[in-house]
């Protein structure tokens, strides 16, 4: 009895996406706006508010936009804060971005 011939195939599948070049980081965050955006757990409130003073007293005129004009990225709404997002954040002429997750 032979046994069974198996065609191989690749175990993770097509990309079901496109990758696109990365935008080159900021060298320098001096008079730019940095966008914040949470997914409301673990203290991102906080955390943000440490980020914010310690990036402002190494900045000058860093900007920032706060987290609760995007939205919470894990809520109830999730898909359409998500949708919302890139035109928010093209609005609101953000630089940078800091995304903050619970852990």
């Amino acid at each position: 009895m032979q046994s069974p011939t198996y065609e191989v195939v690749w175990p993770l599948g097509r990309s079901a996406y496109e990758t696109v070049p990365l935008v080159p980081r900021a060298r320098d965050l001096s008079g730019k706006t940095v966008c914040e955006v949470w997914e409301y757990s673990f203290r991102g409130d906080e955390v943000f508010a440490i980020l914010r003073e310690l990036l402002s007293n190494r900045y000058p005129g860093i900007k920032f936009v706060d987290y609760r004009v995007f939205g919470d990225t894990h809520g109830p709404k999730e898909k359409a804060v998500i949708a919302a997002l890139p035109g928010l954040l093209r609005e609101n002429a953000c630089d940078a971005v800091i995304s903050a997750l619970g852990a």
